[in-house]
């Protein structure tokens, strides 16, 4: 999130489309889509389709199964019938319940597992499966394993559209939201780059999907697997809509005692017409339960200051504690050409240095100590300590891991080797490894980049023709459960998912991490880095309501461009004081409430003649914020702001950041004839923050 993190555009692979342009106005009224303010969940309409889904595909011996395989040319739906059938159901808590259901055929030993689970309190669930090998020889072909392939319904006449959001490229255009209409005959494919195997690397690449079946509702689909994943949507004939997705690639034999899995699939019903509430009600059933607790809590707004992890650096971050700035978290990234970590026997040179990895220890020439003095004392003043990794990546083929155990490393990434997580030794190296160093130098963050083009062609690389994605399917595994033992061995240890900014926060990788870094498109001097990050927010807050990026830009108009629950400013000096102080006042005021409902309220654009607003309400304590910005070229200072899902019985008190006037206005009146909000700056950028006011 500062210098250090800016990667060459010379070996980083990047996609560039050109945005679908939508048109807007610069004097724009929205209309509110709600009467009263209730916080969005499922209905009990919404709970009972979610509970026949379940029953038809999930339940019953016979149910007709929503994953799919070929097994020895054979598809999985004709043999689960014949085979042995059992199953086990616990329940986990009050509002989840687990279903274990497995079949086995006795002629080969191959072991069929589904593990579902669904939820009570929403109309939400989800399910894995997992495929074992246990006999005694090698498994007959196994094909096209799909985690999920089943087919949706809408009514006669119904439109049946599909809406997303891209993923990241690095560009301005990263997280633009999108929908398709499939009408009959059509079909639309999606997945990461070909040369990737980050899950949510490109512009086809982020692995959630909200399905409009026709007026009376939809599912909205996750896809959780970090690697490479595939999906399709296949419009027939008539209303039926053909859905799979799986891992891309599965042609393999499986050998005694081994197990794959599909990606984790995860199912979310919603009724009615309202896309805002549906993408609101899973907002809130990602928060209860998604997003990682650290002892219990979820997730909490935190402001980063970047650090390289002397002690000698605590005079300068005591000059925030002077200026009224207490951060959160002291951040250590990768160093460019000031690694933490040796780097200096390896092929990259000058800033490129950082990409020299292969040996994880602390370099005691530059930390003599260690980070444990500088970790204790950021502790004792109420902060924590976050330090980078790149694990995965071997690229030096000098250091400790290529010296030591080649046997271990999968040649053929752009950027060197990739440590391979699938085979045991290597991954119980890693977890004792990186768990040593979070204990001896007291980290309370373990941030994990992956760089270069991604792993896909050392994967592929490495398997046989007859065990094609096995390589990738245990190393995904491995991951994983590199991930879990970490959180397991540190209960209070926090994980940030990177992967060359937002290209691999996938809803399994969600469960574990969070983003703090939700794209590398951040710096001055990219083109239209102001208005991209202004769109990213307007995209990628359908899906995940906590994410995080830094400003090193200090005019208002750019630093409240980049306001999110996870936040960073450019460095404190005399030159930046005062916009350090707004902005770190300001977005403590904004970033709770953004974990609440989001509400566009105008189109998506980057262009520079349209206004772009969005609004994040709380409406069980009725409060909430407005962020509206008027770009370059947008002639009219002002834009008519319908406010959503207020109690129309209510007054809220109306705060304009920019303005000594407080309005007090009725919920009635600000739904439907609106609030008109002034920006004379051009560009310029306003936030209203509001609050209803308690009856007398």
């Amino acid at each position: 999130m500062n210098a250090w993190t800016l990667r060459n555009a010379s070996w980083r692979r990047l996609s560039h489309l050109v945005p679908r342009l939508l048109v807007g106005v610069c004097l724009l009224a929205v209309q509110g889509h709600a009467a009263h303010a209730e916080p969005p969940q499922s209905t009990q309409p919404e709970l009972r389709v979610r509970s026949e889904w379940h029953k038809e595909h999930l339940s019953r011996p016979d149910s007709a199964v929503p994953f799919s395989f070929v097994y020895d040319g054979k598809a999985s739906a004709e043999l689960l019938r014949k085979w042995p059938y059992n199953e086990e159901e616990r329940r986990i808590d009050n509002s989840r319940r687990q279903q274990t259901r497995t079949w086995t055929d006795p002629a080969t030993g191959l072991e069929v597992r589904c593990v579902s689970v669904a939820y009570s309190d929403y109309a939400a669930l989800e399910w894995t499966a997992y495929l074992r090998n246990t006999g005694n020889s090698n498994t007959p072909l196994l094909e096209n394993i799909q985690g999920i392939d089943t087919v949706w319904k809408a009514a006669a006449g119904e439109d049946i559209v599909l809406h997303g959001i891209k993923g990241d490229s690095c560009t301005s255009d990263s997280f633009e939201p999108y929908e398709v209409k499939l009408t009959p005959g059509v079909s639309k494919v999606f997945g990461p780059p070909g040369y990737s195997g980050k899950s949510c690397d490109g512009p086809e690449g982020w692995p959630y999907y909200n399905l409009q079946l026709g007026r009376r509702g939809g599912v909205i689909m996750a896809i959780g697997w970090p690697g490479q994943w595939a999906s399709f949507f296949g419009r027939e004939a008539d209303q039926r809509l053909r859905v799979r997705a799986g891992q891309q690639l599965t042609k393999l034999v499986l050998h005694p005692g081994e197990e794959v899995r599909t990606p984790l699939i995860a199912l979310l019903f919603w009724d009615g017409n309202d896309l805002v509430r549906a993408q609101n009600i899973w907002r809130r059933w990602y928060l209860k339960h998604n997003a990682p607790r650290t002892h219990g809590q979820a997730p909490k707004p935190l402001w980063q200051i970047q650090v390289g992890g002397a002690m000698a650096e605590v005079p300068g971050i005591e000059g925030y504690f002077k200026a009224g700035i207490k951060p959160d978290l002291c951040w250590r990234d990768a160093g460019g050409g000031h690694t933490w970590y040796p780097s200096n026997g390896g092929p990259y040179q000058g800033n490129d240095i950082w990409l020299n990895t292969g040996t994880w220890e602390v370099d005691r020439a530059k930390y003599p100590e260690g980070f444990r003095p500088f970790s204790d004392w950021v502790r004792s003043k109420g902060m924590q300590f976050l330090l980078w990794f790149e694990p995965e990546r071997v690229g030096d083929p000098n250091s400790w891991l290529a010296k030591n155990h080649p046997e271990w490393l999968l040649p053929g990434s752009s950027h060197g080797s990739i440590l391979n997580l699938g085979d045991p030794a290597a991954l119980n190296w890693l977890v004792n490894h990186v768990d040593g160093i979070v204990k001896n130098q007291g980290l309370d963050w373990y941030r994990e980049d992956m760089n270069g083009g991604g792993p896909l062609p050392a994967w592929r690389k490495a398997d046989a023709p007859d065990r094609q994605g096995i390589t990738e399917n245990l190393y995904v595994q491995g991951h994983l459960t590199f991930w879990d033992e970490l959180r397991r061995r540190n209960p209070g240890l926090r994980i940030d998912s990177c992967a060359s900014g937002g290209r691999r926060n996938d809803l399994e990788s969600m469960r574990r991490a969070v983003p703090l870094l939700r794209s590398d498109f951040q710096f001055p001097g990219m083109k239209n880095v102001i208005e991209g990050n202004q769109g990213h927010t307007y995209g990628l807050s359908r899906w995940l309501p906590f994410q995080g990026t830094g400003c090193y830009l200090v005019e208002p108009y750019a630093f409240r461009s980049f306001y999110l629950p996870s936040f960073g400013m450019t460095a404190l000096s005399d030159q930046t004081l005062a916009a350090n102080k707004q902005a770190f006042a300001e977005c403590a005021r904004l970033a709770p409430l953004m974990l609440a409902d989001f509400h566009p309220l105008t189109p998506y654009s980057l262009q520079p003649d349209q206004w772009i607003a969005w609004q994040f309400n709380r409406p069980e304590f009725g409060d909430g914020a407005i962020q509206a910005f008027r770009r370059a070229e947008c002639v009219g200072s002002a834009m008519v702001i319908k406010f959503q899902d207020l109690d129309p019985k209510l007054r809220y008190r109306i705060e304009d950041l920019d303005s000594p006037e407080v309005r007090i206005l009725g919920g009635q009146e600000l739904m439907t004839e609106g609030y008109s909000l002034q920006i004379t700056n051009q560009p310029g950028a306003g936030i209203l923050i509001y609050s209803r006011v308690p009856s007398s």
